[in-house]
């Protein structure tokens, strides 16, 4: 009973201090806090942990108190949440700076223009083409300089500005490892093909097609999913489109090198790194009449649409 009675009174004793001095010392020294701080931490054998999550989830916090800070365990980073600009920031020591985190459905900015970004199952997604490089006329070729080449339809930056460029297969993957569109890459890439994509994104493979795809239920209704609702872009009646998933895929059409300009507003073709041949590749087609997402090849030649994947 006397042992009970001194643990009450141990407890009580401490609750009163921490009531009289609401600063708090954690060390192995003995030290009092410093005068200017609420919490105290000293050690010089042990770190301090603070909460420790993947973008995604660092993104699904609700309402998060200004100065929030956290441990980015996908690339290794402490953020610190501003409320004012509503965005969590990087901590870049050593830089003085500060950037936003990527989280996919946030938006990314790649060479001056905005580019918004979907998750679909797994996939983070471009949710526009891609327009990106100097406007080339339709009837010459893309080639390989220090420039990033696009068509436009009908040679009018006006329609990339609203349907994305359109790229040849060689010019896409940035002529990696002695790639033509004529000639097969030596070697053939093992990873991920960045090409004209921003860092940290890359190319889709016909294997990435196919999986969303299938995330989608299947190619035969995916089309529909994908593509932008309504007929403000896509030629009437736009079958089974939706645009459930996010994609907003639009018909940007296609370029011949002949200067041939064809489809705009009734297909929609999305290339793939993934050769069938040496002058082959390849593509997604989306059409206005159907809800599909078929698989073709055609010539590398030939200027169409391209999306990014995230890394």
């Amino acid at each position: 009973m006397f042992m009970k009675k001194q643990s009450l009174l141990l407890i009580i004793v401490l609750l009163l201090s921490l009531t009289s001095f609401p600063q708090v010392s954690i060390n192995n020294d003995g030290a009092d806090p410093d005068n200017s701080a609420i919490l105290d931490v000293k050690s010089t054998a042990k770190g301090m942990l603070i909460p420790r999550m993947t973008a995604t989830q660092i993104g699904a916090i609700v309402n998060p108190a200004n100065g929030l800070q956290v441990y980015n365990t996908d690339n290794g980073k402490i953020y610190l949440f501003v409320s004012s600009d509503n965005v969590w920031k990087e901590l870049s020591y050593g830089t003085g700076t500060i950037t936003p985190p990527f989280v996919c459905g946030n938006p990314i900015i790649y060479e001056g223009k905005s580019y918004t970004t979907v998750l679909i199952g797994t996939q983070c997604w471009f949710a526009q083409n891609l327009n990106i490089g100097t406007k080339v006329n339709g009837s010459g070729e893309q080639i390989n300089n220090s420039e990033i080449e696009k068509y436009c339809y009908s040679d009018l930056e006006s329609n990339c500005d609203v349907y994305g460029g359109l790229y040849q297969w060689a010019e896409m993957v940035q002529y990696l490892n002695g790639a033509t569109n004529t000639t097969s890459w030596s070697p053939v890439p093992t990873g991920n093909v960045q090409g004209i994509c921003p860092a940290g994104w890359h190319l889709p493979s016909n294997a990435e097609w196919t999986q969303i795809a299938t995330f989608l239920d299947g190619a035969s209704v995916a089309g529909g999913k994908m593509k932008e609702a309504g007929t403000s872009h896509w030629s009437d009646p736009n079958t089974g489109a939706t645009n459930s998933s996010g994609f907003s895929g639009l018909p940007g059409g296609a370029c011949f090198t002949s200067g041939y300009f064809t489809n705009i507003g009734t297909y929609g073709y999305w290339r793939s790194t993934t050769e069938t041949g040496t002058n082959m590749a390849l593509f997604q087609l989306m059409s206005f009449d159907n809800s599909d997402i078929s698989s073709y090849d055609n010539n590398k030649s030939i200027g169409f649409s391209t999306r990014c994947i995230k890394d």
